[in-house]
């Protein structure tokens, strides 16, 4: 029988990027339940990004979520990620925008997980302004939408400097553009993801939760990210935010659809020392 575990706190929410543990939905929902979550943050089914779905293949997907009692909390895009350069067609990131927009309202969740685009040869100041005209239009869309668009501190032009992030946020000037802060992405791409987290704080409503040592990521606390005290920094200064899981141990980041054997039983160890550490 799964174990009930209480919540890290009255009104938080525990959640999981589930395709870390199984590319089929029942597999994903196993997982949230062995943990006793309710939250998911959707990325793949079946190796398949959510905006990729067909509609009645979606659909399916939602019900199915509605009958176990899980709710979404974000849908985790690849816009503006490693795969999507600066160069990639602007039309590319609108449709997929489109799409998962309306998804959000169909799962009842209003964030969407971007990033900045990787650059393509450009010379900075012209991959920087390229990345905040075509944020600010993506922004514009997504306030149109009723979505919000969450940065996170990984791939991109503003993904591993607090000034860029915070440039970003002032250039674009949009309710629809805020913050994703990731635990693990300092270590795993060389800063120090405490001290941008002190800089970007009053924007940030969303967090993944991960941990590595060098190249390796491990379950959460056993690594160089100070989970820990980033959780205490942003407790102290009012998250009330979701803790997303996304803890990498048994996936090969940038390669869809490879898992190690044991994915199911790695992410949920990875589960529990996320709770026991938010406890």
């Amino acid at each position: 029988m799964p174990v009930e575990h209480p919540p890290a706190r009255p009104g938080e929410v525990l959640a999981g990027i589930t395709d870390e543990a199984a590319h089929d939905l029942p597999g994903q929902l196993a997982v949230l339940a062995e943990l006793g979550w309710s939250a998911i943050e959707l990325r793949t089914v079946d190796t398949v990004p959510i905006a990729e779905l067909d509609d009645h293949r979606f659909t399916g997907i939602a019900k199915t979520l509605a009958d176990h009692g899980v709710h979404v909390v974000c849908l985790a895009s690849r816009i503006g990620g490693w795969g999507r350069p600066v160069s990639t067609p602007l039309e590319h990131d609108l449709a997929e925008l489109d799409t998962l927009a309306r998804r959000c309202g169909e799962l009842g969740t209003r964030y969407i997980r971007i990033m900045s685009y990787p650059n393509c040869g450009l010379p900075e100041a012209r991959w920087r302004d390229r990345v905040v005209a075509r944020i600010a239009v993506l922004a514009e869309a997504a306030e149109n939408a009723g979505v919000v668009l969450l940065h996170e501190n990984c791939s991109g032009w503003a993904g591993t400097d607090a000034g860029r992030a915070l440039e970003l946020l002032d250039e674009v000037r949009s309710p629809a553009l805020k913050l994703l802060f990731d635990t693990g992405n300092g270590v795993a791409h060389g800063y120090d993801g405490y001290a941008l987290l002190e800089k970007v704080l009053p924007h940030v409503v969303h967090v993944h939760v991960k941990d590595a040592v060098g190249d390796r990521f491990v379950a959460p606390g056993q690594g160089a990210a100070r989970v820990a005290d980033c959780v205490k920094l942003l407790r102290d200064n009012g998250y009330r935010g979701a803790w997303s899981l996304e803890p990498h141990v048994a996936l090969v980041p940038h390669r869809a659809g490879v898992l190690a054997a044991d994915a199911a039983g790695a992410f949920v160890a990875a589960g529990r020392a996320m709770a026991h550490l938010l406890r």
